[in-house]
Formats: C-alpha cells, sequence, structure tokens
C-alpha cells in the first residue's frame, strides 16, 4: 500500500532531507565529543571506568602473533596507502567528470589524515596512561594511535569513495569492509595486550567526529 503523501499546511516550507541529515549528524558529533571527553577524564584521573577498562583487558588478552597482524591494519604503512590510492581513483573520477575543483574532497581527506598525529602525539603526552602489563614499562598508550589511523584512513576512503558507487551492493560491500577492518584494528591491539579497551573506544569518538566535518564537506556527483 502506498503511503499517503506528507500534508504541507500553507505557509508551512517542506521538510528538506539535508537538514535533517546535518541535525542527525551534529547530534553524533556531539555525542562523540561527549563520550571522548568523560572517558579521557576517566583514564587522566584513573577513575571507576578506567579500573573496570584495566580488569576487561586482564580478561581479553591473548599475546599472539595472530593478533598482532590484525592490529597491523591500522599502521601506517597499510591503512595510509589504501586511503591514497581510493583518493587517487576518486580525484581521477571526479576530474574527468568536470567537477569544479575536482581535487577539493581528496584534498581534506589528506589534511584529516595529517591533522590525526598532530592530536593523537600531544594527548599521549599529556596523559601519560602506561600500557597492560604485557607491553612492559612506559607511557603514551592513551589513545591508541593504531585506531586513531585506521578510522581516517579507511572511513575517508569509504567516505569519499561511496559517492561514486551507484550499485547497491557495491556500496554495501565497501561500507562493510571499512567496518570489518576497523573492528579487526580493534580487536587485535585488545587481544594482543598493545591497548587498553577505553584506548580504541576513545580513538573510535574521536575520530568519528574528525569524520563528520568530512562528510558534510564531501560533494555528491553530478548522476
Amino acid at each position: 500500500m502506498r503511503r499517503p503523501d506528507p500534508i504541507v499546511r500553507p505557509g508551512t516550507p517542506p521538510p528538506v532531507p539535508g537538514r535533517t541529515t546535518s541535525r542527525i549528524l551534529f547530534s553524533l558529533l556531539t555525542l562523540a565529543v561527549l563520550l571522548f571527553a568523560l572517558i579521557t577524564w576517566q583514564v587522566a584521573v584513573h577513575g571507576p571506568l578506567a579500573r573496570a577498562d584495566e580488569r576487561l583487558s586482564d580478561v581479553t588478552v591473548h599475546p599472539s602473533r595472530g593478533w598482532a597482524l590484525l592490529a597491523d591494519l591500522g599502521g601506517i604503512v597499510v591503512a595510509v596507502p589504501v586511503l591514497l590510492v581510493v583518493l587517487v581513483y576518486v580525484g581521477l573520477r571526479a576530474r574527468r567528470a568536470g567537477t569544479e575543483r575536482w581535487w577539493r574532497e581528496p584534498l581534506g581527506a589528506v589534511v584529516l589524515m595529517a591533522a590525526v598525529p598532530a592530536i593523537v602525539v600531544p594527548m599521549k603526552e599529556l596523559i601519560a596512561r602506561p600500557g597492560p602489563p604485557v607491553m612492559g614499562p612506559g607511557t603514551g598508550f592513551y589513545p591508541s594511535g593504531h585506531t586513531a589511523t585506521a578510522v581516517v584512513a579507511y572511513g575517508s576512503a569509504t567516505l569519499l569513495l561511496l559517492p561514486w558507487l551507484h550499485r547497491t551492493y557495491a556500496r554495501r560491500l565497501v561500507l562493510i569492509g571499512c567496518l570489518a577492518l576497523n573492528a579487526a584494528v580493534a580487536v587485535g591491539l585488545v587481544v594482543r595486550g598493545f591497548h587498553w579497551p577505553l584506548d580504541v573506544v576513545a580513538s573510535w569518538c574521536l575520530c568519528g567526529a574528525l569524520l563528520i566535518p568530512l562528510r558534510l564537506f564531501a560533494r555528491r556527483p553530478a548522476p
């Protein structure tokens, strides 16, 4: 049965999908920032959330080479080349389509990727969180740099690639691939004992928030 069209009263503008999407994205941005602030505060003061995080890590750690390979998917030598390949592809497609300032979206993704170490490294120094026991002495484990690299590299590649994919199955495959890669990195880091779970969750929140402006910045190609 066909749903009836929404009733638009005189003098009332019809709903604008773009505005609805922007409100949703802004809400997600706010939530991500608040969660990141909460986790950072708990880690900094070694509050109840941080202590529970450490107990969870004691249960989940299983230091073996296989888990380390999953964690390596978030390394610069793996994630960044994937992003660069996608940026070149998207840039060429946009240029051939005659898109004005075709380089804008790829450049935005490059700037975002370059911002990751500029944000994460000072935070590591400021929080100075020790790592799980299997990592030995040392600090600088919060937030997770591998997680941040994976989220921004694979996330940016997905956001810029999706508008150029016209088949539903291709779009779903790319989206699932992005989620699977980030999940694999997180599991590898936590189970191998490279990071506490909250190190990973915090990077998800931080870099998820960074991706939202890129989503708003990206243009959809003309059909």
